[in-house]
């Protein structure tokens, strides 16, 4: 692999051509209608609410609870970060950046500097709020934009990352290969996702759809191949479906007093114990592996 010091000599600002990224994603109405599913208008005033019944103030750490919006929540994130090896010299993008919590925990834990996208604007405005309160707008920032209005071939990242997003990218080949426009010779791409392993689908509503319409299930072997494609090298693609599980049952049993001041229903709301039980399943059944992917770009 190339040296992290080779990508990149310098932390240049966050965004830099990112501030100029047209925001056009909600004037297609698939995408319009995947950011209504995520967007309740009411997100920041109910994550303040859990707040304010804390004793102390937030913290990347126990901001988790709630922006951790994946399988596996922050031990999740955590395992697949470490497998990238980031450092301060980094510069990573972040596809369907959600809440923030992952690339919070990336600046926060090995230095790295993140630009987040995300399709739903309700997400951007709360998870720079979030960015804010825990001191790392310098380093993490957010921009509204669909993963296919990415800037093209800018090779400015030395790593990227994309957590439980791919459901909802129809066509992932392309993403793919924008993606790789954006990275440096030699850079890592971390992927964590649900994934088919054939024709059985779950039922829905689950928390990313809430029908069959803003839903695209892959297998891994799809992913492998859009990746090849778009010229990336796979390293490793790990059924993470054990800690998904495990990780599960300790939700359960820290929720038997009730919901927790901060957690993931304050972002899928009322529909939540329908959603979450919907994947739950699929994930016991097998029909749905939580999958991660580890990738290496090409290119000159």
């Amino acid at each position: 692999p190339l040296h992290r010091s080779v990508l990149v000599h310098h932390r240049p600002d966050p965004v830099s051509c990112w501030r100029d990224v047209r925001r056009v994603s909600t004037q297609n109405s698939r995408n319009k209608e995947l950011a209504d599913h995520y967007s309740s208008g009411a997100l920041r005033e109910r994550i303040e609410h859990g707040l304010n019944t804390l004793s102390q103030p937030p913290t990347v750490a126990s901001l988790g609870a709630v922006d951790e919006f994946h399988v596996g929540g922050r031990p999740a994130t955590a395992h697949l970060v470490e497998q990238l090896e980031l450092g301060p010299a980094d510069r990573v993008l972040d596809i369907g950046s959600g809440l923030g919590g992952t690339g919070r925990y990336i600046a926060s834990s090995t230095g790295a500097a993140v630009v987040g996208v995300d399709v739903t604007e309700e997400y951007v405005h709360v998870a720079r709020w979030l960015t804010e309160l825990v001191g790392l707008s310098s380093v993490v920032e957010f921009v509204h934009a669909a993963a296919a209005d990415l800037p093209a071939q800018e090779r400015e990242f030395s790593a990227a990352t994309m957590v439980h997003v791919g459901m909802n990218i129809p066509d992932k080949a392309a993403v793919f290969t924008d993606v790789a426009a954006q990275l440096a010779p030699g850079s890592t791409f971390g992927i964590y996702d649900l994934m088919i392993t054939g024709s059985e689908r779950p039922d829905y509503p689950v928390p990313w759809a809430s029908t069959p319409t803003t839903s695209f299930l892959e297998t891994a072997d799809d992913y492998v191949a859009h990746l090849a494609a778009a010229g990336f090298a796979i390293e490793v693609v790990t059924d993470r479906s054990e800690a998904a599980l495990a990780g599960i049952a300790q939700q359960a049993a820290a929720a038997t007093n009730g919901p927790q001041p901060l957690g993931l229903h304050l972002v899928m709301g009322p529909a939540t114990p329908t959603k979450f039980g919907n994947l739950v399943a699929a994930i016991r059944s097998g029909a749905i592996v939580p999958t991660e992917i580890i990738a290496r770009s090409g290119g000159n």
